[in-house]
């Protein structure tokens, strides 16, 4: 199986269903991405908050190692963390990260999210996390966002990534930064997903010739694994009637009619598990398509329902309001 590909604003082909790294266990995360590798996937989602890039860099390399790919036939992303937005930080930090993934390059670095944090430096804790402590002290940074894409320019510039992008950014923010960006944002990731669907910011990103990847596809599943109240007090998607009806006239598992809704409508999807079933299934998003009638349906579970919100866990981040 292989995933069909979207063409970015900078000419480079991006798989349009990859592998999320998101909590991905460090005892597995090598065994896992080179499983991936070997099902199919060819992106690999990654970030420093994730905590385990060394592992997912050691599961390329073995899969490089044995001739199942070439580093060319990968697209590895990664993302800038909060703590690194800085000027003078941006550069060290990718390529510590680089370092970490074992490569000369990213195909696409991200602005994690649009706040900057007070620098941590890693040798004191890595990843950083929110907190200056690494208890309960958020403390921002000075550097503003053009300050910061600047910075990401530079990367370019080097060859230290193919493309650059932005995550967590809402539509003011992308207009801002398209006034004075030189290479400008090639991907937005945003949490998406029936629940949140985000119309106007997803008819931004197309005008602007931005493509969109979706995180947390199946809405509240990803939180309720971290005792979240709000995902906890959710209906399932995977059970919702809208979903499981159309599910069933398919013969598709829940998850695939999800993540078809995402990608029928352009987006990529970047999904994750540890079930060999599932992983193919993930996979397995493009070859049907689901009636305009049913793709609307499913838009229509729309609650604006935002679960990855700081401000929820935080109380002073801003970010999303």
């Amino acid at each position: 199986m292989a995933s069909p590909t979207i063409k970015l604003n900078n000419g480079y082909e991006m798989p349009q269903v990859g592998f999320g790294l998101w909590k991905v266990d460090n005892t597995t995360c090598a065994d896992t991405v080179y499983n991936a590798i070997l099902t199919g996937y060819r992106l690999f989602d990654g970030a420093c908050d994730y905590g385990n890039e060394m592992e997912a860099g050691q599961g390329v390399a073995r899969a490089i190692k044995e001739g199942i790919v070439k580093r060319e036939d990968l697209f590895l992303v990664s993302k800038l963390w909060n703590s690194f937005h800085d000027k003078e930080q941006v550069e060290p930090i990718c390529k510590k990260q680089l370092e970490d993934w074992g490569i000369d390059y990213f195909d696409l670095f991200i602005v994690h999210f649009p706040v900057a944090l007070k620098y941590v430096d890693p040798q004191v804790r890595y990843p950083p996390g929110w907190q200056y402590d690494g208890k309960d002290d958020v403390q921002l940074s000075n550097a503003t966002i053009q300050e910061t894409w600047q910075a990401m320019e530079s990367l370019v510039e080097k060859k230290m990534a193919k493309s650059i992008g932005i995550s967590n950014f809402q539509g003011a923010l992308i207009l801002d930064l398209l006034r004075y960006a030189k290479v400008r944002p090639a991907t937005l990731q945003i949490e998406h997903h029936p629940y949140l669907v985000q119309p106007t910011l997803l008819q931004l990103a197309k005008a602007e010739g931005i493509a969109v990847t979706a995180y947390s596809s199946f809405g509240p599943q990803s939180f309720i694994e971290l005792g979240w109240d709000k995902a906890k007090e959710t209906p399932v998607l995977f059970e919702h009637p809208v979903i499981t009806t159309i599910s069933k006239k398919y013969t598709k598992t829940s998850a695939q009619v999800l993540l078809r809704w995402a990608t029928q409508r352009g987006l990529a999807v970047i999904p994750k598990s540890n079930n060999q079933t599932r992983l193919e299934q993930n996979l397995n998003v493009t070859d049907f398509d689901l009636d305009p009638s049913e793709l609307d349906a499913i838009s229509g579970l729309d609650r604006h329902l935002r679960f990855n919100n700081p401000t929820d866990y935080l109380g002073t981040l801003h970010i999303f309001a």
